[in-house]
């Protein structure tokens, strides 16, 4: 699957990798990839749901909506606030994919960033500061991460 991509810098969220606090290097904003509309929806319809248009919907025949899909509840708040840039250590000791894993962070239908495992676990604290229930993937794997505006995720195997 081939998709269109918004350049970082006309990406309307893009301030969340501009961030002082948060410095994001060059190098690994060459591999943050905001999809087109276009592509955020293919991806959204082959691998979230071909039902509802952001986690506020899901509901009877979504994957993320069943009880059994997540194995898992932690809390990223805490590791989101704290001067530690490391990745809630629950959510990294489950994920074991390669460092250059295509990943996508799918906000919602439309919103949803392509990059590679080892850039979103340098820099999670910047994609996660729209916390509206992203849900985090791999096409190739079968975990999945739920980040919930609560303060709390959910890691489990999507369906």
């Amino acid at each position: 699957m081939s998709h269109n991509y918004i350049p970082l810098e006309q990406y309307k969220r893009k301030w969340i990798f501009n961030h002082k606090d948060l410095p994001v290097t060059d190098e690994d904003k060459a591999f943050i990839k905001p999809l087109d509309q276009k592509g955020s929806m293919e991806v959204w319809n082959k691998w979230i749901s071909n039902r509802s248009s952001n986690a506020e919907q899901f509901g009877k025949g979504d994957w993320p909506a069943k009880g059994n899909a997540w194995l898992e509840t932690d809390h990223w708040q805490s590791a989101w606030d704290s001067e530690d840039p490391a990745l809630p250590e629950m959510f990294a000791n489950y994920i074991e994919w390669k460092e250059d894993e295509v990943v996508y962070f799918c906000y919602e239908k439309y919103q949803v960033i392509e990059t590679r495992w080892d850039v979103f676990v340098r820099n999670w604290k910047c994609f996660l500061f729209f916390d509206d229930g992203p849900l985090l993937i791999s096409p190739k794997q079968k975990q999945a991460v739920f980040i919930h505006q609560n303060g709390q995720y959910q890691l489990g195997n999507r369906g």
